[in-house]
């Protein structure tokens, strides 16, 4: 990644005239060869026969960069088509096992730096960032738990994340192997970075906007959330770019023969019109279905995730289209909300409601529909949302029925896990799965809320009947 700046520095130091389109292009052609350089500079990614993945994600910033800045927004190019041949690992390559954990902190701390490096020194792959009292940090470690200690010895840990290297290796050696047709969905369906990553489709993402900062919804942990809401932090949502959209579908299309956009529904986004409208131009041969689904948090996560499914069971791209428009007709999803006021606060219901509503303890239910989410009952406890949750389920499930049953939580995984026991006991053969609610719901729904999103699976559709 270094050689990438290395090259930055050495164009700009012979720019005469900037910015416009010669000298931007300019620019542009010597990072391409830095790039692609990196391929000879390691072993492993020789062997592997791509590029540096931080020195591709520095060139697609600094892409954007001085496009941006010579006025040329509208001139960029899918990293497929500037990189052909060189973002996909050879099929001979194996990668070696490695034990240990991949640590980024934020520590704040009245310390010297001397201390904190002389600490990150003996590990593996340690870098350290400083602004003011808050230190960036960065190592691979055997001892996460020393490390920590150590650290928080010297101030206070804000933020703390680590990684399984060798999970990590044995996720990327088990990852699905491209199909000639490749599902696409979004994040508002209640599914993870890691969902998509172990099942092998893409996700879309909206932003959460939670005081004054903005993130992919897929980046914000869900207790950061809903401690937010709880204190009374302003939350909002919003949608990612035209111009991020357009490169999603770009970037699919480059890569796989046919892509099926399984699109949040368009009553609750854009998304769905957004697609059309980049398809009449970029996609004259049809290569990408686009399917309003009408739905949004676990209906659209459970119609992605049997889907899915379907598709690596069959390996049949007319069967998996077939297979999902069924899903979208069937699939049924209830959310229970706790509390109105997160409602009110989003302006999607009066406050005067919410304060009676919630006064009165009314608690409703409802389901994301084509036509909006619609108000299926109201229940005034946490057991009246578990009889009408199994109530739903018996009305559509047997107990010998295969199905797949997904249940979201927000701030109350240990309630939902108990709800879990429940109906895997009155559904054992059901694939029951636990999920953070997608948290663009959650952001107005508020805590305490929780759903129930379920199929059930036919067997002559998985038999091939």
């Amino acid at each position: 990644m270094l050689s990438v700046f290395d090259a930055l520095q050495e164009t700009l130091s012979g720019q005469e005239s900037f910015p416009d389109k010669e000298s931007v292009n300019r620019i542009l052609s010597r990072l391409e060869k830095a790039v692609r350089e990196t391929r000879d500079t390691l072993p492993k990614l020789r062997k592997a026969g791509v590029v540096d993945a931080g020195a591709l994600g520095m060139y697609i910033f600094f892409e954007g960069f001085f496009r941006t800045l010579a006025g040329l927004d509208n001139s960029y190019r899918p990293v497929t088509e500037i990189f052909p041949g060189l973002l996909t690992i050879s099929p001979a390559f194996h990668e070696t096992l490695e034990s240990g954990y991949c640590v980024d902190f934020v520590l704040k701390a009245d310390a010297p730096a001397e201390n904190l490096a002389q600490i990150a020194a003996g590990q593996e792959s340690a870098v350290i960032l400083r602004d003011g009292d808050l230190y960036k940090i960065h190592l691979h470690t055997d001892d996460r738990e020393k490390i920590r200690s150590r650290m928080g010895a010297l101030g206070s840990v804000m933020a703390w994340e680590d990684d399984n290297l060798a999970l990590q290796i044995r996720d990327f050696m088990n990852a699905p192997a491209d199909a000639a047709l490749h599902i696409m969905t979004d994040a508002a369906g209640s599914l993870t970075r890691d969902d998509a990553k172990k099942r092998g489709f893409t996700l879309l993402n909206s932003y959460l906007n939670v005081g004054d900062q903005s993130m992919p919804e897929t980046y914000f942990h869900p207790a950061d959330l809903y401690r937010a809401m709880s204190a009374g932090v302003k939350v909002s949502t919003s949608q990612a770019s035209v111009f991020e959209r357009h490169q999603c579908y770009a970037s699919a299309l480059a890569r796989f023969e046919k892509v099926l956009y399984l699109c949040v529904g368009s009553v609750f986004t854009g998304n769905y019109s957004v697609a059309l409208e980049w398809k009449k131009e970029h996609d004259p041969e049809n290569r990408m279905m686009v399917i309003d689904t009408g739905a949004a948090s676990g209906r659209l996560g459970v119609m992605v995730l049997a889907t899915q499914s379907f598709l690596v069971r069959t390996k049949d791209m007319n069967r998996t289209i077939a297979f999902a428009r069924d899903a979208v007709a069937r699939c049924e999803e209830y959310v229970f909300l706790d509390k109105l006021q997160y409602l009110a606060a989003g302006g999607r219901l009066s406050k005067t409601s919410a304060f009676f509503g919630d006064m009165l303890k009314m608690k409703p239910v409802v389901s994301p529909q084509p036509d909006g989410a619609k108000k299926m009952g109201v229940v005034r406890s946490r057991a009246d949302q578990i009889k009408m949750a199994l109530d739903k389920l018996a009305a559509v499930l047997a107990p010998d029925d295969s199905a797949l049953i997904m249940l979201e939580y927000s701030d109350n995984i240990e309630q939902v896990s108990e709800f879990r026991k429940q109906a895997q006991k009155l559904y054992p053969r059901a694939e029951i799965i636990l999920q953070p609610l997608s948290l663009t719901s959650g952001a107005h729904m508020g805590p305490g809320t929780w759903g129930v999103a379920f199929l059930r699976i036919e067997e002559k559709s998985v038999d091939g009947g």
